[in-house]
This record gives structure tokens, sequence and C-alpha cells, in this order.
């Protein structure tokens, strides 16, 4: 009776104007090679945050999968980045 727990990462889709990545783990066990069980867990990924000065800190995906950080990698360009920036300056404005 052997078993096993596996994880995939199953589902990674770009949303919206500003990139976000989102990411669906699957965490699946089995036993003796057949599957009993699948549970998932999903996490969004944004290109950064604001520091005290209102510059943008890039998200660190370096503790990502390589398909993950290779998308994220590709699809927050300078120009969204640029967005992104102005959007969470905005909403920090208006919460204000």
């Amino acid at each position: 009776m052997a078993l096993s727990e596996t994880t995939e990462y199953d589902k990674i889709e770009i949303v919206g104007q500003y990139k976000a990545v989102q990411v669906r783990k699957a965490t699946v066990i089995k036993k003796n090679d057949v599957e009993l069980t699948r549970s998932y867990e999903r996490y969004v990924l944004q290109p950064g945050d604001l520091d005290g000065n209102n510059e943008l800190v890039d998200t660190d995906v370096s503790g990502e999968p390589a398909e993950v950080s290779a998308i994220c990698n590709a699809v927050w360009t300078t120009d969204v980045k640029a967005a992104w920036k102005t959007k969470l300056i905005a909403d920090k404005t208006a919460n204000l």
C-alpha cells in the first residue's frame, strides 16, 4: 500500500489590464498509483506593490515554479508595470 502526494500547477491564467497571473495548484494523493483525492488552492500574483515612496517594488517570483515565473516575466512588461503603479497610486490617493 504505497501512498504518494504530488503537486501540480494545472491552471495558469493571465487576467485583466494589469496582467494578474492566477495560479491553480492541485494536490493529488494516490494509493498504488490510483488517485484517491485532489484538492485545489488558488492564488493571484500582481506585478508589484508600492513602497513608502510610491515606487513600485516588483513581485518576487523566484520561489514560483519555472513555468509560473516565466509567464510573469513575459507579461509584466515595463508598460504593464507603469500602468499598475499608476493604478496603485490612484487607489491610494482615493482612499485618503
